[in-house]
C-alpha cells in the first residue's frame, strides 16, 4: 500500500469515463495485468485481498475461491458462476469478452441489490487487486510507451513506486495516443467505485466515518459493492462543519483533504461521483440527454438545471453539495480549473497550500483575484470568463453555497425568508432585510452579503443575478434593448427607468435591493471603476480591486471621488473628465432612494424615524430630512446640507426632478442642460419658467421645494455662493440663512447708493446675483420666511384658495390690506416700499407687464420700469392687463408718499413744511390713506409747492383725475355716493374721470361732508390748473390751442386765459367747450357759497377765478386808493406835536 500513497493525490485529475466500447486493445490490457495461471492467485482475492478485508471473509470465500483457482490465459469474469446470473440478466452479450466493460455494466446499475452478494465480492476483489498489483504499472508503460517520452515530468519518475500512472493522469489532457488515453479512463472508473479502493483513504477517514455514522448506510448483512453513499455523507459532515451548524462533527484534517481529493478527482466526469451519478442518472437523461461526458460537462449541464421543477429532490441535493464543495475548493470543478490554469498562474492568484481548505472559500479567492485582473483591463482568457460567470451566477442562485451566509444569516432566513431558496429569492430577501424594509439585520450577516455581492460580482453583468434577469427582462426589452445584452450599462439603465411607466414592480424591487449593496462598494460598479481608478489611487490612496485599506474603506472611496469632482480650477486636484462623468451618473442613481446614499443612512436613521417616517414615495426622504434641517442631529444635518449643496451646483443630481421637468427642459433650457459645466445655471433657467404652460405640477413643486430649502442656507444656491461668498465673509459674517443674507448685502447696496458713496462695497458680480436671488425670492411668499410667518393666519383666512407661487399670495395679500391683521399688515407694507422703490422686485407687474416693458422701456433702468410704465399707460397698444396692474400699483402708490420714491424725493422739503401735523399722528410701517399727497393737492392749488415738487403733485392730479380710484380720500369718503349716484359710470370702466365728473355734477346730492368737502376740493384744484379737469380740457382743447396758444401751462393759467375768453363779447368759444366752463362757473360759485375761505390764499383764489373778476378787483382797487388818500391827508393831523415836545 505504501507504494501506491501518491495515487490518491493525482489519480483521474482533468479524465473523462468514456462509453464501453468494444477494443481489442481492452482485452489486450487484461491479458497485459497478468489474467494466467501464475497471476490467478494474487489477482482473484486470494490471501492478500483476504487480508486486506479480513471482515468479509467468511463471506467471501465462493468468490474468493473463483479467483484463487488457477485460470488460463484470457481468463473473463464472464465465465464464473457466482456472476454468471447476473451478467445474462442485465449486461449486453457482446461485452462478455471484455472485463472491464462487464465490471462498468455491473457496477453502474441503478438498484445495486440486483446483483448477488458473491458477485459483488468478486468484483470489488477483482478491481482492489487491479490496483494495488505492481505490476499494473508495467502495463501502462507498455501501453503508454509513445507518450511517456513526450512528458517529461512523467518519464522522469521512478519506476517500481507506483507514481507513473499518476503522472500519466495529471497530464491526461497531453496525451494523444488513443489507447493511452482509453487505459487511463477505465482505470478512473474502477476507482471511484468503492471509496475503499483509493490507497489511504480508509485509513485517514475511519474514526470519522465512524463519529458520523456512514457507515449505517450498508444495511442488513449485505456489503454493497459501490459505497457512494460514504462518500456522500463524508461530504456533507464537511460542508456541515464548513457552515458550523450545531452539532456538526470536526473532521480531521488529512481526511479533509482526502474527501476534497476525491471530489476533485471525480470533477472530470459525473460518473466519478457515484453517489451523484445515481442520484441524478434520471435527471442527467432529462436534462442532458445530448450532452458529452467528460470535462465536467454534465455536472455543469444538472447545475444550470439544478432549480428546474422537474428535477428531484435527491439529485438537487447531491448537486448543493458538490456545488458547496467547489465553493471550498475550486479544482473541484475540472471546468473552471482548466480554463483559469494559465490566468490564475499569469496573475499570482495561487492559494496557500497551508490554509485549512474547510474553513477558507477557495472559490472566492479564485473570483476575486481574476475579476480584479478584469477591472483593471488585463487580459484574461474568455473560456476562463464564461466559467466564473457561470460559479458567480451559482453564488447568487443559491445563498447555500456560501458559508458565511449559512452561519451568519440563519436567523434572518428562518424570520423573513424561510421558503424562498431557489432562483437567488433567498438571496434578495436577505439584501431587502439588509435594506432596512423588514427590519434590523445583524452585522456579520450584513458584511457577509456585501462579501458575496463582491465575489459574484453582478455589476458587471446582471444575467449573474438570476431574480434580478427575470424580473427585469420585459424592461430591459423595452427600455434598453438599445444596449448590448449583458453590458454593465443595462444596470444603469434600469436605474435611469427607476420609478418610470416602463418599470415594473418586482424590477424595481430586485434592483433596488441589489443597488443598495454596489452603492456601498464603488468597485462593485465596473464602469465607475474603469472610468476612476485612476483618480481614486491618486487622491484617495485605493489599492488593488480586491483589497481593503482601513484608512479608506471602499464605502468612503465615493465620498472621497465626489468631493474632488465639484472642485474648482483654483482649488485643484480635479477628477478626469471621464471618471467626474460617472460620479455624477451615480449621484443621480442615488438621489433616487436615500438608502442608495451610505453615508446618508448611516448618520440620518434616526432622524428619517424621527422626522420622515411616513413619506415613502421616491424621493420624498430626502425632500423631508430638507424640510427639517433645523431639526436635524448634528451628524445628519451636515451631510444632508453636502448633498443639498452639492445638488445646487449640478441639479441634474435629482434625476425624479429632471424626469418631471423634462418637458419645461426640452422647451426652454435644453441648451443650458446640454452644455452645462457645474454651474447652476439649469434650476435658475428652470426657476425663471417655473409658470410656462410646459410645466407640470410635478415639476413645479420640486422646484418650489428646492427654491424652499435654498433659503435655509445660502450655500444651497451655488451661483449666489460663487458670486457673493467673500462679500458675505466681509460683509455679512455669521449669517447663514440665505435670506438674511440676502437681506443684509441689499441693504448695503441700498446705504451705499442712497450714500452716494464713490465706491460700492458688494462686487459687481455679487449685485447682479443678488438681484437674481431677490427676484427669485419676490416670486413665492414662502421664500421669505418672516413676511410668510408674519401673515400666514391672513393667508389662511382671506386667501386660502389662492395658489403659492407667481407671487399670487402676495397680490392678494396687497389686494386685502385693510383686513390684514397689524403685523401682516406692517410686512406686507415694508415689501410694497421695497418694490416702489425697485420695481424689479415686483413680480407680478414685471411677469404681467414684461412685453410692454420690452416696447417701451428697453432703455430705462429698472429702477424708472413703473414710471416708464405709467407714461405710456394710455398708448393705444398698451396691453389691458398691464394697464391694470399699472393703475393697482398707482393706487398703491396714491395711499402714502413713501410708496412713491419719486414723490418723496421731489417734496423732501414740501412735506415737513405743510404737512407736518399729518406725520406726527402717524404711526410707523402704516398707510397714511393718501392724506399727505391730499395736503400737497391743497397746496399746490394754492401755488406754493416747489416746482419739483409741482410738477409731480401735477402728475398725481391728472392721473387721479381720469380714475377716482387714484384718489385714495375721495374713494374712502365717496364710497356710497359713487354707488348710489353714478352706477353707470362706474360700470363703464372707462377711466376718462367719467366718475368725477358724476361726483361734481351732484355736488348738491351729497349729503356726507367728509365727501362733500373731497369733491369741492376737486373743484379747487380744477381751478389751479385745467389739466386736472380732463373733462373741461378735452371739451377746451382747441379753444387753449386758439386762445391761450401763447400763455404757458400751468399756475392757472389757461383756465384764466379761458374765463377772460368766455367773459370777451368778441371771442367765440366752442359750444361744449363754453357750457363746461358755465357749469364750472356754478360749480365754483357754490363751492365758495359752502365752502368758504379758509386763509388770504384761498379767498385770492376764488377772486382770481370769479366771473367778477374785474369788477371785484375795480372796486378793491378803489378801496385801497381811497384809503391810501385819507391817509395822505389825515395822516400829519395825527401826527402833528407841539414846538415844546420838539424843543424837548
Amino acid at each position: 500500500m505504501a507504494n501506491c500513497r501518491r495515487v490518491p493525490l493525482f489519480l483521474v485529475l482533468f479524465c473523462s469515463l468514456s462509453h464501453v466500447h468494444q477494443l481489442r486493445a481492452e482485452n489486450n490490457i487484461i491479458s497485459k495485468l497478468g489474467i494466467n495461471a501464475e497471476r490467478a492467485q494474487n489477482l482473484g482475492g486470494g490471501p492478500g485481498a483476504a487480508a486486506a478485508n479480513p471482515g468479509t471473509a467468511d463471506r467471501i470465500q465462493p468468490a474468493a475461491a473463483s479467483l484463487t483457482r488457477r485460470r488460463p490465459a484470457g481468463w473473463k469474469l464472464s465465465e464464473e458462476a457466482v456472476c454468471r446470473e447476473d451478467l445474462t440478466r442485465l449486461c449486453p452479450k457482446h461485452s462478455w469478452n471484455n472485463n472491464l466493460a462487464v465490471l462498468e455494466c455491473l457496477q453502474d446499475k441503478k438498484e445495486e441489490t440486483e446483483i448477488a452478494t458473491e458477485c459483488n465480492h468478486l468484483l470489488w476483489n477483482y478491481k482492489l487487486n487491479l490496483t494495488t498489483d505492481p505490476k499494473f504499472e508495467s502495463v501502462a508503460v507498455e501501453v503508454c510507451k509513445t507518450t511517456i517520452p513526450e512528458i517529461k515530468e512523467c518519464a522522469a519518475e521512478e519506476l517500481g513506486k507506483g507514481y507513473l500512472v499518476s503522472c500519466l493522469v495529471e497530464h491526461r489532457g497531453n496525451i494523444s495516443d488513443y489507447q493511452c488515453n482509453q487505459y487511463i479512463t477505465k482505470m478512473t472508473s474502477i476507482i471511484f467505485s468503492d471509496y475503499r479502493l483509493i490507497c489511504g483513504f480508509m485509513k485517514k477517514c475511519l474514526a470519522d466515518i465512524n463519529a458520523l455514522k456512514c457507515g449505517n448506510i450498508i444495511t442488513g448483512q449485505k456489503d454493497v459493492h459501490s459505497q457512494g453513499e460514504v462518500i456522500s455523507c463524508l461530504e456533507k459532515g464537511l460542508v456541515r462543519e464548513a457552515e458550523e451548524q450545531p452539532g456538526a462533527h470536526h473532521i480531521k484534517d488529512d481526511c479533509k483533504k482526502a474527501i476534497m481529493r476525491v471530489a476533485e478527482l471525480s470533477s472530470d466526469d459525473f460518473h466519478l461521483d457515484r453517489y451523484l451519478y445515481f442520484a441524478c442518472r434520471d435527471d442527467r437523461e432529462r436534462f442532458c440527454e445530448n450532452t458529452l461526458a467528460g470535462e465536467g460537462r454534465v455536472y455543469k449541464c444538472l447545475f444550470n438545471h439544478k432549480f428546474e421543477e422537474a428535477m428531484s429532490e435527491r439529485c438537487r441535493e447531491a448537486l448543493t453539495t458538490r456545488q458547496k464543495l467547489i465553493a471550498q475548493d475550486y479544482k473541484v470543478s475540472y471546468s473552471l480549473a482548466k480554463a483559469c490554469k494559465s490566468d490564475l498562474r499569469k496573475y499570482h492568484c495561487s492559494v496557500d497550500s497551508n490554509m485549512p481548505r474547510a474553513r477558507e472559500t477557495r472559490l472566492s479567492y479564485l473570483l476575486l483575484c481574476l475579476e480584479a485582473a478584469v477591472h483593471r483591463g488585463r487580459l484574461v482568457s474568455g473560456e476562463c470568463q464564461g466559467e466564473m460567470m457561470d460559479y458567480r451566477r451559482m453564488l447568487m442562485e443559491d445563498f447555500s453555497l456560501s458559508p458565511e451566509i449559512v452561519l451568519h444569516c440563519r436567523s434572518e432566513i428562518e424570520l423573513h425568508c424561510s421558503g424562498l431558496h431557489r432562483k437567488g429569492r433567498t438571496l434578495h430577501c436577505l439584501m431587502r432585510v439588509g435594506r432596512g424594509d423588514m427590519g434590523a439585520i445583524d452585522v456579520k450577516c450584513q458584511n457577509a452579503l456585501q462579501t458575496l455581492i463582491q465575489e459574484a460580482d453582478p455589476g458587471a453583468d446582471y444575467r449573474i443575478d438570476r431574480a434580478l434577469n427575470e424580473a427585469c427582462e420585459s424592461v430591459i426589452q423595452t427600455a434598453c434593448k438599445h444596449i448590448r445584452n449583458g453590458d454593465p450599462m443595462i444596470l444603469s439603465c434600469l436605474m435611469e427607468h427607476l420609478y418610470t411607466e416602463k418599470m415594473v414592480e418586482d424590477c424595481e424591487q430586485r434592483l433596488l435591493e441589489l443597488q443598495y449593496f454596489i452603492a456601498r462598494d464603488w468597485k462593485l460598479d465596473p464602469i465607475l471603476y474603469k472610468k476612476c481608478q485612476g483618480d481614486a489611487s491618486r487622491l484617495c490612496h485605493t489599492h488593488s480591486w480586491n483589497e481593503t485599506n482601513e484608512m479608506m474603506p471602499a464605502g468612503a472611496i465615493f465620498s472621497c471621488l465626489y468631493r474632488h469632482a465639484y472642485r474648482s480650477v483654483e482649488q485643484g486636484r480635479r477628477l478626469s473628465r471621464d471618471c467626474k462623468v460617472e460620479v455624477q451618473r451615480i449621484l443621480h442613481q442615488r438621489a433616487l432612494d436615500v438608502k442608495l446614499d451610505p453615508e446618508l443612512q448611516k448618520r440620518c436613521m434616526t432622524d428619517l424615524g424621527k422626522w420622515c417616517s411616513e413619506k415613502t414615495e421616491a424621493g420624498q426622504e430626502l425632500e423631508c430630512l430638507q424640510d427639517h434641517l433645523e431639526e436635524l442631529g448634528p451628524d445628519c444635518r451636515e451631510v444632508v446640507a453636502n448633498i443639498t449643496e452639492l445638488e445646487a451646483e449640478d441639479i441634474q443630481i435629482e434625476a425624479l426632478l429632471m424626469r418631471a421637468c423634462d418637458p419645461v427642459i426640452q422647451s426652454y433650457c435644453h441648451e443650458v442642460a446640454d452644455n452645462q459645466i457645474d454651474s447652476g445655471d439649469l434650476m435658475e433657467c428652470l426657476i425663471q419658467n417655473k409658470h410656462q404652460k410646459e410645466m407640470n405640477e410635478k415639476c413645479a413643486v420640486g422646484v418650489t421645494h428646492f427654491q424652499l430649502i435654498q433659503i435655509k442656507d445660502f450655500r444651497f444656491s451655488y451661483k449666489f455662493k460663487t458670486a457673493c461668498k467673500e462679500d458675505v465673509l466681509k460683509l455679512c459674517p455669521n449669517i447663514k440663512k440665505k435670506v438674511d443674507v440676502v437681506i443684509c448685502l441689499s441693504s448695503t447696496v441700498r446705504n451705499d447708493t442712497l450714500q452716494d458713496a464713490k465706491e460700492q462695497r458688494v462686487s459687481i458680480k455679487c449685485r447682479k446675483q443678488l438681484r437674481v436671488e431677490e427676484v427669485e425670492m419676490s416670486e413665492d411668499i414662502r421664500l421669505e420666511p418672516e413676511l410668510y410667518d408674519s401673515c400666514k393666519q391672513d393667508i389662511n383666512k382671506l386667501c386660502s384658495t389662492v395658489a403659492f407661487g407667481n407671487a399670487q399670495v402676495i397680490e392678494c395679500l396687497k389686494e386685502k390690506k385693510v383686513h390684514l391683521t397689524q403685523r401682516c399688515h406692517q410686512r406686507i407694507f415694508k415689501l410694497q416700499e421695497l418694490e416702489m422703490v425697485d420695481p424689479e422686485l415686483d413680480y407680478q407687474l414685471i411677469r404681467v407687464c414684461k412685453n410692454m416693458i420690452r416696447r417701451f422701456c428697453t432703455e430705462s433702468e429698472g429702477k424708472n420700469v413703473l414710471q416708464c410704465l405709467k407714461q405710456n399707460k394710455n398708448s393705444e397698444v398698451m396691453d389691458p392687463k398691464c394697464k391694470q396692474m399699472i393703475t393697482k400699483r398707482q393706487i398703491t402708490q396714491n395711499t402714502d408718499y413713501r410708496l412713491n420714491p419719486v414723490l418723496r424725493k421731489a417734496c423732501k422739503a414740501d412735506i415737513p413744511k405743510f404737512c407736518q401735523s399729518i406725520l406726527n399722528k402717524a404711526t410707523a410701517d402704516t398707510e397714511l390713506e393718501g392724506q399727505v399727497i391730499a395736503c400737497l393737492k391743497l397746496k399746490y392749488a394754492d401755488q406754493r409747492l416747489s416746482s419739483d415738487c409741482e410738477d409731480q403733485i401735477r402728475v398725481i392730479l391728472q392721473e387721479s383725475a381720469l380714475d377716482y380710484r387714484l384718489d385714495p380720500q375721495l374713494q374712502m369718503h365717496c364710497v356710497q355716493e359713487i354707488q348710489s349716484l353714478c352706477p353707470e359710470e362706474v360700470a363703464a370702466q372707462e377711466q376718462t374721470g367719467q366718475v368725477e365728473e358724476c361726483l361734481k355734477i351732484n355736488l348738491l346730492k351729497i349729503k356726507q361732508e367728509a365727501c362733500k368737502k373731497e369733491v369741492l376740493n376737486m373743484l379747487k384744484e380744477s381751478k389751479a390748473d385745467i389739466f386736472v379737469d380732463p373733462v373741461l380740457h378735452t371739451a377746451c382743447a382747441l379753444d387753449i390751442k386758439h386762445h391761450c396758444a401763447a400763455i404757458p401751462p400751468g399756475k392757472g393759467r389757461h383756465m384764466s386765459c379761458l374765463m377772460e375768453a368766455l367773459q370777451d363779447k368778441r371771442v367765440r368759444l366752442q359750444p361744449e367747450c363754453k357750457k363746461r366752463l358755465q357749469d364750472r362757473i356754478e360749480m365754483w360759485s357754490y363751492a365758495a357759497k359752502v365752502a368758504p375761505a379758509e386763509g388770504f390764499s384761498d379767498l385770492a383764489m376764488q377772486v382770481m377765478t370769479s366771473p367778477s373778476k374785474n369788477y371785484i378787483l375795480t372796486v378793491i382797487g378803489a378801496a385801497v386808493a381811497l384809503l391810501f388818500l385819507m391817509g395822505m391827508f389825515c395822516g400829519r393831523f395825527t401826527k402833528q406835536v407841539t414846538q415844546e415836545l420838539k424843543d424837548r
